[in-house]
């Protein structure tokens, strides 16, 4: 759960509904949208008024990193997960303030050189965008 204004994300455990466990993890305040990266443990969120992306191992649920997102308030909408011949697993992020699309390294384990940094970034067409897909296929 993202706390918008305080810069905090809840990790919400629900095994007993009766007893939830919620942890408190303190990232970069105004987070806005976010999505999983492939391997559906980490999660990348905006913090757009500040240009950074917040990285959480909801594993651990705990704090990976903050990122320079490398343009003007990212705006991933959930993001987007390809893989990169170079760079291996990367989540993408398109921006608002500007046309820069940044891909992110995702990959500690086999990329570990490559991972919670801005490896390429794309100039866009036009301002800005609100959202970045992939392609089923």
């Amino acid at each position: 759960v993202n706390v918008k204004e305080t810069g905090h994300i809840l990790m919400v455990n629900y095994e007993d509904i009766k007893n939830l466990k919620v942890t408190a993890i303190e990232a970069e305040r105004f987070l806005h949208d976010g999505g999983f990266d492939s391997t559906g443990r980490y999660f990348l969120v905006a913090a757009n008024a500040r240009d950074k992306v917040a990285v959480v191992d909801t594993k651990e649920d705990k704090l990976v990193a903050l990122i320079e997102s490398g343009g003007i308030k990212p705006h991933p909408g959930r993001g987007a997960n390809i893989q990169h011949p170079e760079y291996g697993p990367v989540w993408i992020t398109s921006h608002l303030g500007d046309e820069v699309v940044s891909l992110i390294g995702t990959d500690p384990e086999n990329h570990p050189e490559h991972a919670w940094k801005v490896v390429q970034t794309l100039e866009g067409q036009g301002g800005g965008s609100l959202f970045i897909k992939t392609h089923p296929k």
